[in-house]
C-alpha cells in the first residue's frame, strides 16, 4: 500500500512550501488509494515554538488536507509525535552500537568548535575528524562508567558512493567522502532528525518519502541507516524549491511565506491549494483551475518538475478572484463577514438596521468582480460606508470643478426629488433624462455622477451603487457634491 507522510517540525508558522509538500503527499496517497500520515518531528526541543502544533493542525484542516493518521487522529503506528517515541530511538541506537555500526563520541563542544575553525581557515569542508571512532572497548567502558558526557555517531564507510534513485531527479550519486559521521543520539538523550526520521518512516511503513530538495543532502545518510538496519528503502522524491520572482529562495524578506498569512488576508483555501498545486506540477495541458478532487484524479509525480517554481502573487490573486466570483451568495457573505465587520468598525457604522445582511450582500456583489482577496473589502467598500467623501483627487476635480457639473447635479437632484421610489433602474433613467434636458452626455455626465456618489473614478456600475443606497443617501451625496462644486466655481 502507498503510505506517504508530512513530518513538519513545530518551530513556527507553516511555510507555504511546507503546505505544498503536504499537498503533494496527500494527493499522491489519495490518487493511489493509500494513506496519508501526519507526524510531528519535535526532537529539537530548543527550537520548539508554543502553539506551533496547534497552528499547523488548524492550517491543514482549513486547507482541506486531512491526514488518515496523526496526533489528533491516532492510528496503528503511533504515537505520531517524536518526543513521545524516545525509548524506541534508544533501542535502535543500541542495536547499531552492538552491531558496530555506531560509536560513542566524547568530544567536548569546545574541541568540535576549534576543529571547525581550523578547517574553515584552511578552506576544508567542515566535518568531524572521527577522533573517537576507534576508541578501545575498555576506554569506552571507562568513560561511560565515569558518566562522561557523550553523543552517539554513525560509522560512515570510508570509501565508495551512495546511489539514490529519485522519482523526480533520476539517479544521483553521493561520494561517501562527502558524508560526515553523523550524530544519531544527542547528549540530552534526544535523537537527531536523521535517526528519528528513518526509524519512524520504517515503523510507519512509509512507502514514498516526498519532501523538499533541501533534504536531498541528507538522503545518503538515511540510505546508510536503512542499510545498517537491514531495512528496505522507501522511494524518494525531492520537490523543487519555491522561488521569489527574482529566482531567489522564497523568504519573508520579499513577502509573506506563511500559509497563515494568506488565510488571514482572505484567500480561499481552495484557491491557495489550486495555486500551490501548479507550483512544480502541471496536468499536461493549459488548464489552471482544479478542485481538490480533480487534483487527486490528475496528480502524478511524473509531471512534477525538478526546476524551481516561481511564487507569483499576481497569479494567486487571479485564481483567488475567480474563486471569489464563483461563490454562492450565502457563502460569499459568510467568508467576507470578518472583513465586512472590520470595514464597519473603521467607519464607526452604528446603524446596523440600514446595513443589514441584504444590503451588505448587495455591496459585496457590486465589488466582487474587482476583488482578489477578502482583505481588500475595507478599502473597496469605504465609499459606501463613509459619512463624507473626499473630492480632492485630480481625476475627481476634473469633473466636479467643471462648468457642466452644476447643471448636471442640479437637474439630477430635482428629478430624483420628484420620484417617490429610487432604485438602480430609476436612478439610471433619471441620469438619461438629465441628458435629454440639458444636452450633456458621455463621460462628463456619467463621470460627474460617479464622482458625486463615490468620490472615485472607478468602481461598481452606477445602477448597482444606486440600488444599494436608499433615496435619502443618494440625494445627500449628490447635494454634498453640488455644494462642493458651487464653492469652487463661485
Amino acid at each position: 500500500m502507498v503510505r506517504t507522510r508530512f513530518a513538519p517540525s513545530p518551530t513556527g508558522f507553516l511555510h507555504v512550501g511546507g503546505l505544498r509538500t503536504a499537498l503533494y503527499n496527500y494527493l499522491y496517497a489519495r490518487k493511489n488509494n493509500g494513506r496519508f500520515i501526519l507526524r510531528i518531528e519535535d526532537t529539537d526541543q530548543r527550537r520548539k515554538v508554543p502553539g506551533a502544533v496547534e497552528n499547523l493542525l488548524a492550517t491543514l484542516d482549513w486547507s482541506g488536507i486531512k491526514p488518515d493518521e496523526g496526533p489528533q487522529i491516532g492510528g496503528d503506528a503511533g504515537p505520531y509525535v517524536q518526543s513521545e517515541r524516545l525509548e524506541l530511538y534508544r533501542q535502535y541506537v543500541s542495536q547499531l552500537i552492538d552491531n558496530e555500526q555506531a560509536y560513542y563520541c566524547f568530544c567536548p563542544a569546545e574541541r568540535l568548535k576549534q576543529l571547525k575553525g581550523w578547517q574553515t581557515a584552511r578552506k576544508i569542508p567542515p566535518r568531524y575528524d572521527n577522533h573517537c571512532r576507534n576508541l578501545s572497548a575498555n576506554e569506552v567502558k571507562r568513560r561511560l562508567e565515569s558518566d562522561e558526557q557523550h553523543i552517539i555517531r554513525m560509522k560512515v564507510p570510508t570509501e565508495g558512493a551512495i546511489e539514490v534513485d529519485d522519482l523526480i531527479r533520476g539517479k544521483i550519486t553521493f561520494p561517501v567522502s562527502q558524508i560526515d559521521d553523523q550524530v544519531l543520539l544527542k547528549s540530552d538523550g534526544f535523537p537527531t532528525y536523521h535517526l528519528a526520521n528513518v526509524v519512524d518512516d520504517h515503523l510507519m511503513q512509509i512507502s514514498h518519502v516526498i519532501r523538499g530538495e533541501e533534504w536531498l543532502p541528507s538522503t545518503p545518510k538515511h540510505v546508510l541507516l536503512y542499510r545498517s538496519f537491514g531495512w528496505d528503502l522507501p522511494k524518494f522524491a525531492h520537490l523543487s524549491l519555491l522561488l521569489n520572482p527574482d529566482k531567489s529562495k522564497l523568504s519573508k524578506r520579499q513577502g509573506d511565506v506563511a500559509a497563515e498569512d494568506y488565510r488571514q488576508k482572505g484567500y480561499l483555501p481552495e484557491a491557495l491549494i489550486n495555486f500551490l498545486a501548479l507550483l512544480g506540477w502541471n496536468p499536461g495541458d493549459d488548464r489552471e483551475i482544479f478542485s481538490m478532487d480533480e487534483l487527486i484524479s490528475e496528480f502524478s509525480l511524473e509531471r512534477v518538475s525538478k526546476s524551481g517554481a516561481i511564487f507569483g502573487v499576481e497569479k494567486l490573486n487571479w485564481i483567488n478572484g475567480l474563486y471569489i466570483r464563483n461563490l454562492p451568495p450565502a457563502q460569499l457573505l459568510s467568508c467576507a463577514r470578518p472583513y465586512l465587520d472590520e470595514s464597519l468598525r473603521r467607519h464607526n457604522v452604528k446603524n446596523r438596521n440600514y446595513w443589514n445582511d441584504e444590503r451588505l450582500l448587495a455591496m459585496l456583489i457590486a465589488i466582487k468582480d474587482g476583488l482578489s482577496s477578502f482583505s481588500e473589502i475595507p478599502q473597496k467598500t469605504a465609499f459606501f460606508l463613509a459619512d463624507t467623501l473626499s473630492y480632492e483627487a485630480p481625476e475627481i476635480q476634473e469633473y466636479l470643478i467643471s462648468p457642466t457639473s452644476i447643471p448636471i447635479l442640479t437637474t439630477l437632484i430635482r428629478l430624483i426629488d420628484e420620484e417617490s421610489i429610487i432604485n438602480g433602474d430609476t436612478f439610471v433613467t433619471a441620469i438619461k433624462n438629465v441628458q435629454k434636458e440639458i444636452g450633456i452626455k458621455g463621460k462628463p455626465l456619467w463621470m460627474t455622477v460617479r464622482a458625486a456618489l463615490t468620490g472615485a473614478s472607478q468602481g461598481p456600475e452606477i445602477h448597482q451603487i444606486a440600488a444599494i443606497f436608499d433615496r435619502e443617501t443618494c440625494l445627500a451625496r449628490l447635494t454634498a457634491a453640488l455644494n462642493y462644486a458651487k464653492s469652487h466655481l463661485g
